[in-house]
């Protein structure tokens, strides 16, 4: 772990005994664990410690671990985005934010994510948590997981919808006048 990470260590309730000194208690483990309260002093401390140090891709990292713990999957974007924007050779920012576009089942990027992440590993632990992500993200585009994107424009929905209905609308009043 980096220094900045343990440097910056919010101070809550979430420190335990059987952690080991200067270690970041880490509540995603286990979420059902956590009280709901517990978990929001926590984001609470790491947005503040985000505020207090802006560079830091680490501590984003974790925020943004924090927050998908939480099911606040926007916030969880927003904070793994900026920290790959950050820094974009830190592994962990690159393989987490891999990690839950492949836990949203957003598999195309998922797997161009975890590949990257897979170039940035620096040791044989972080290489095997790449390779068994991406060997679980092809699984799945494999199998009749539907691949979802995120690039769906609504608005052309909509427009589509709108339309139809102006049509049948106008074929109405169309049989109506005959």
């Amino acid at each position: 772990m980096s220094e900045s990470l343990v440097a910056m260590r919010p101070e809550t309730g979430l420190s335990g005994a059987a952690l080991p000194s200067g270690a970041l208690s880490l509540p995603w483990r286990d979420p059902h664990a956590i009280p709901p309260t517990e978990l929001a002093a926590y984001i609470g401390a790491l947005e503040q410690a985000c505020l207090e140090n802006p560079r830091s891709a680490n501590l984003r990292t974790v925020l943004g671990m924090a927050h998908a713990v939480n099911y606040d999957v926007p916030q969880s974007m927003e904070s793994l985005e900026i920290a790959v924007g950050l820094e974009p050779d830190n592994f962990w920012a690159a393989y987490k934010y891999a990690e839950l576009h492949y836990r949203l089942r957003a598999l195309n990027r998922a797997e161009a994510l975890t590949t990257t992440a897979l170039d940035l590993a620096t040791n044989g632990w972080q290489l095997s948590l790449a390779r068994k992500q991406l060997q679980e993200v092809r699984s799945l585009k494999r199998s009749a997981v539907r691949n979802l994107t995120w690039k769906i424009s609504w608005k052309m929905h909509a427009g589509r919808l709108v339309a139809l209905s102006v049509t049948l609308v106008l074929v109405a009043v169309a049989f109506m006048w005959r």
